[in-house]
């Protein structure tokens, strides 16, 4: 069987693709490793009627309405290449099994690279998070610490401020920041760090301090930790698709890449920001892409 499209991702953009084709009578694998990258995060927010809900039941919830409709195969499966066949492109998995489509939408995610800093992972998920629209109102009015070696460091303090005065910004070594933007943040309250961060300090998931390269420390409850992204998969390479200066998957504004026949959604794509309703909406436009360009094509042949 030819499917008229293979979606590569079980995640919003995935799923919200598989949903509207599905929805336009296409057939479409939609394959999943089953290894959501939020699976750490105890409640996903910003997506109204669904905000606070756990990753696992999103998933579940999505898998169930979009498996309504017959003409969707969910195919858990590992890919491990992709490449052109024809006009269209073939899939191999893990397992060795092949899957044919006409169209192909990359749904793959990115991996997210943070500072190895001792103690970071227990913490992470529960009270240390990279996303203060996320998580910043659960950690409201709380003193909290941002960990960045990122440029972008400057924007997020000052984002913070919204959720909690008591901000103490690290740049964990790095000269991130200006001798203007650190005058502005001090002068807003915010303590500046330049020193390398060494440890995260707490149990039962609440960071309780923040342990610096001279040896002291400071008591925290909460914070943010930049990562770098990266692809997850390395499809998008394989197929020859551009990218953009961050790394994502460079599409028009319809989600089509500089390959025919390829389309991204989601953090792929985009990279940020990282929310469930920006990918969510991003799966449905690349499949509506996608149908029009199939409709196209089947009209005119």
């Amino acid at each position: 069987m030819i499917y008229d499209c293979a979606i590569i991702g079980g995640g919003p953009a995935g799923l919200n693709a598989a949903l509207v084709l599905g929805r336009a009578r296409r057939n479409v694998a939609l394959i999943d490793n089953d290894r959501p990258r939020n699976a750490v995060t105890h409640a996903s927010h910003g997506f109204i009627t669904r905000d606070g809900v756990t990753p696992a039941e999103f998933r579940r919830v999505a898998y169930e309405e979009v498996l309504r409709y017959p003409s969707v195969d969910h195919l858990r499966a590992e890919i491990v290449s992709v490449g052109k066949i024809g006009s269209g492109f073939a899939l191999l998995d893990s397992s060795g099994r092949r899957t044919q489509a006409r169209k192909l939408i990359l749904a793959t995610g990115v991996k997210e690279i943070f500072p190895e800093i001792a103690g970071l992972y227990p913490l992470y998920g529960k009270s240390l998070f990279n996303c203060p629209y996320c998580d910043g109102w659960e950690l409201r009015d709380r003193p909290l610490v941002l960990v960045s070696e990122h440029p972008s460091v400057y924007h997020v303090a000052k984002l913070l401020l919204n959720w909690s005065k008591d901000l103490i910004v690290c740049t964990n070594g790095l000269a991130s920041l200006s001798e203007e933007q650190t005058g502005k943040l001090q002068a807003k309250g915010v303590a500046v760090k330049e020193q390398p961060v060494t440890a995260f300090i707490g149990s039962h998931g609440q960071l309780e301090r923040v342990r610096f390269a001279d040896g002291t420390e400071l008591p925290r409850t909460g914070g943010f930790v930049t990562p770098r992204f990266v692809q997850s998969t390395p499809f998008a390479e394989q197929l020859g698709c551009e990218r953009t200066e961050l790394g994502g998957v460079r599409t028009d504004a319809l989600g089509r890449t500089s390959v025919p026949g390829v389309y991204a959604a989601g953090d792929a794509s985009y990279f940020s920001p990282s929310q469930l309703i920006y990918a969510a909406a991003d799966g449905s436009r690349s499949a509506m892409s996608v149908n029009l360009d199939l409709t196209e094509e089947d009209f005119e042949s």
